[in-house]
């Protein structure tokens, strides 16, 4: 169920049974000569659609941009400032919470956007008891990454091996293409495995990385290979879901 494609009174009624949420988050930003600009904010948005399926959730519009300040030298990159992004959050939620829901799990497709997540959540637990004190709502907030589970990890390394990297990786790469196959791309890649190293600023990671991939290989990338990866995400994030609005 989508919030998007829902009358209020479908909300309304939805509410009276479950106060969950899911939000898909993720970032618009380079992923090497062969991934979509799109890549983190789609897979984020399509695997949490498929959550909701799975698991009866309505799943909220997807935050498309996020913290990607260190993107920023290659074309086509989007970024929120890490402030920006947290009042995003803080208004998504809190918007939400005014109607009623509880239990926010965001589905994140973009390890960059995970220390200004969770603390987003700090501000909305400050907010919602600084405004109504002991009686605020029980507002619960959680953010996990789709490739966070058991499945997807143990596929990754089935599938790649030392090749997966960290960014612009294979898994991410071959998630898309079985996603939107009108849009698989195939570029040269110059070490086949990029290097992989710390950075400082955009600057510095353009220097090190001037091709936008962190230790990864993503000419290992498949449609057929996204599809599993897919399944897995789909089928763990669903029973972490479940546990999750069902906690005491």
């Amino acid at each position: 169920m989508r919030l998007q494609l829902s009358t209020w009174p479908e909300v309304e009624t939805y509410l009276k049974t479950s106060k969950g949420i899911i939000i898909p988050i993720g970032s618009t930003e380079q992923h090497g000569p062969n991934g979509l600009i799109g890549t983190d904010a789609l897979c984020a948005e399509e695997i949490a659609l498929g959550v909701g399926a799975a698991a009866g959730a309505l799943v909220g519009p997807t935050i498309g941009v996020g913290m990607a300040v260190h993107h920023m030298e290659f074309p086509g990159t989007m970024t929120l400032r890490p402030s920006t992004l947290v009042l995003v959050i803080r208004d998504y939620v809190t918007a939400l919470a005014e109607h009623g829901f509880e239990r926010f799990l965001f589905i994140n497709g973009h390890g960059g956007n995970i220390a200004t997540v969770r603390a987003a959540f700090n501000e909305v637990y400050a907010e919602l008891r600084a405004a109504r004190g002991a009686s605020a709502p029980e507002v619960r907030c959680r953010v996990i990454s789709w490739w966070e589970n058991e499945g997807v990890y143990g596929l990754s390394k089935e599938l790649f091996g030392s090749s997966e990297g960290s960014h612009a990786t294979p898994s991410e790469v071959s998630v898309m293409q079985y996603l939107y196959p009108d849009h698989i791309k195939e570029a040269p890649l110059d070490p086949p495995v990029a290097p992989s190293s710390q950075f400082y600023d955009a600057r510095d990671y353009r220097r090190r990385f001037p091709d936008g991939r962190i230790g990864s290989n993503p000419g290992l990338s498949r449609p057929e290979h996204g599809k599993r990866l897919y399944d897995a995400a789909v089928a763990a994030l669903a029973d972490k879901y479940r546990n999750f609005v069902g906690e005491p």
